[in-house]
């Protein structure tokens, strides 16, 4: 039997009883009673993909998956990007980016500061993330929590005249827009080499995009990466992405996410932006993130 046909051979997985519970907030669910250790059939893989396009984000409970399993349920959604910080990825699985502010040997096993400004995931790529899967590995006792916001509910809020000036415009989106902006007292980011360089140079998209798969249209600037509005004075442009960025994360369109052990979020960046709270800087966090590949913002 050659190795296709073995692997054919296998039987797909049984089906797993899961709850997808809405969250009290204004998107997101949870999925209770899942167990991502063991592979998904389709009909509970066709569950789940239905689950994360209507809720924009998922919590599954109480994961305890190794990395190739972490990996191996991301590709189930498209091809993994590799983050431009060769340095922070996990030994052995660079499609796994280390997200901690933990000092071994005198040196940092992860980014520290992601998320310190609202953004969506390397949205300064021609090809942006569809999704990212961020797994707790080690939470601190206090703070940690991570915010997320509606870009969709608030594009459909915006007021008339804001959303008709903004319809047709695209703005540039750059890695190094705010990369050295200081948030998280003593956490320092590292200097970027010339191929780092090469990797994150500036791209534009629409300010206002359309979700491939749902057809819903949502807000697509944030205040990590959008350096400018194309076609605009600078003042100009400065004043209106302002004014996007203070409505984009009005209470109304926000999860806050407080992490409990082994919790693995998977929400979707063509729909929602996010920023990390931070927490002291003595207690250890440590999260694992996988990051999709989408398509062309439009």
């Amino acid at each position: 039997m050659s190795a296709v046909e073995a692997l054919l051979a296998v039987p797909e997985s049984p089906s797993q009883s899961f709850e997808v519970r809405p969250l009290d907030a204004p998107f997101g669910a949870e999925i209770l009673g899942l167990d991502l250790s063991r592979p998904l059939n389709a009909e509970d893989f066709a569950s789940v993909h239905h689950a994360h396009l209507v809720h924009g984000l998922l919590v599954f409970r109480d994961q305890h998956i190794t990395p190739e399993q972490h990996i191996a349920f991301s590709r189930r959604f498209g091809e993994l990007q590799i983050h431009v910080l060769k340095q922070f990825l996990l030994a052995g699985h660079p499609e796994v980016f280390i997200i901690s502010n933990i000092v071994e040997n005198g040196q940092p096993i992860g980014l520290g500061d992601a998320g310190k400004f609202w953004h969506s995931d390397l949205s300064y790529k021609e090809l942006p993330s569809l999704g990212s899967m961020l797994y707790a590995q080690e939470l601190p006792e206090e703070g940690g929590d991570t915010l997320f916001a509606s870009q969709q509910q608030a594009f459909e809020t915006l007021p008339a005249e804001l959303r008709q000036a903004i319809e047709s415009k695209h703005a540039a989106h750059s890695y190094t827009a705010r990369y050295a902006d200081e948030v998280f007292t003593g956490i320092h980011r590292p200097t970027l080499t010339a191929a780092q360089l090469a990797e994150v140079k500036a791209v534009v998209h629409p300010v206002v995009r359309t979700h491939p798969e749902t057809g819903r249209k949502g807000l697509f600037v944030n205040e990590n990466f959008t350096t400018h509005i194309e076609g605009l004075a600078e003042d100009e442009s400065r004043a209106l992405l302002a004014e996007l960025f203070a409505h984009s994360a009005r209470p109304e369109f926000v999860y806050r996410h407080k992490w409990q052990p082994h919790d693995l979020l998977f929400w979707d960046n063509r729909a929602l932006i996010h920023l990390a709270t931070g927490c002291p800087s003595h207690l250890r966090r440590r999260m694992h993130r996988t990051t999709i590949q989408g398509d062309a913002p439009f």
